[in-house]
């Protein structure tokens, strides 16, 4: 297996909810090392940025309402296959289709309130991780 590294953002649901603790517990014992990790508060400018991918799709208006509704806690997490590690451990994007014990299963309230995001790809993962993070703030495992 190779080492990765990948973005994972712990949303304002989550974040009201005080999972934070939790979450990166978890991601921990997944065998996920958070690498970089920061709590911020998106504007509506940031938010639509991150999420231009979906500038087209319905739910984009509503998407940024929430991620910028309160803070978030962005992290690089690394491991062994951590994109989809991550991806696994956090459940399908829709909470009533995750499998039982995934992040999103246990806390997320809904399809748009879905607590968790992580890339979906090496490329992605890339992206999104010098979106909010620059190589100097993001530590070497060792």
């Amino acid at each position: 297996m190779a080492t990765q590294r990948t973005l994972s953002i712990i949303k304002p649901d989550g974040v009201e909810k005080n999972l934070i603790g939790k979450i990166i517990a978890r991601f921990e014992e997944e065998g996920l090392t958070p690498v970089a990790v920061r709590m911020v508060h998106l504007s509506q400018q940031e938010a639509e940025g991150f999420y231009a991918v979906h500038r087209e799709r319905p739910f984009f208006d509503s998407l940024v309402e929430f991620m910028t509704r309160g803070p978030v806690v962005v992290m690089v997490l690394e491991g062994d296959d951590a994109i989809a590690r991550n991806r696994e451990v956090m459940g399908a994007t829709n909470p009533d289709e995750a499998d039982e014990g995934t992040l999103r299963k246990l806390y997320a309230s809904g399809i748009e309130e879905n607590t968790v995001h992580g890339s979906d790809s090496p490329e992605n993962a890339a992206k999104e991780i010098k979106y909010f993070f620059s190589d100097v703030q993001v530590f070497p495992r060792g």
